[in-house]
């Protein structure tokens, strides 16, 4: 069980993990032992409330294919255990970063003040490019 919040949490069987063989170098070992982690959870069967699971649907992580299944693959260290605590690691933090809902942004507008000192700014600036020039009598 994954704990975020007294009323979230994910059960361990909403959970799918597989371990497969890593990819890249490692000689023998790459070829013999099935150290990757492959995880899976399934968005909008599990037991998250309605609101974190629509916020985790409208994310714009290519993690998450188009039937909202996360799936993500750990294979950095050598040993299964370390590559799925890495892997519920890496749930927890994408799932940690949709508990809290973001303000909306208010544009805004330059104060006046900035925008005389950019003005200022330019203009001290081409003075300095005008005075390099050659000199024409």
């Amino acid at each position: 069980m994954i704990y975020f919040s007294n009323s979230v949490s994910i059960p361990d069987q909403e959970i799918e993990i597989k371990f497969i063989r890593a990819q890249g170098a490692g000689g023998q070992n790459v070829n013999k032992v099935a150290s990757a982690v492959h995880l899976r959870f399934d968005i909008q069967a599990s037991s998250l409330p309605e609101i974190i699971k629509y916020r985790l649907l409208t994310l714009s992580d290519q993690r998450i294919n188009k039937e909202g299944i996360l799936v993500l693959k750990a294979q950095q260290y050598r040993s299964q255990e370390k590559n799925k605590e890495d892997a519920l690691r890496r749930l927890r933090e994408i799932i940690s970063r949709t508990l809290h809902q973001q303000k909306k942004r208010r544009p805004t507008r330059p104060k006046k003040a900035a925008k005389m000192k950019r003005l200022e700014g330019k203009k001290q600036r081409g003075k300095l490019k005008t005075d390099r020039k050659k000199v024409q009598y």
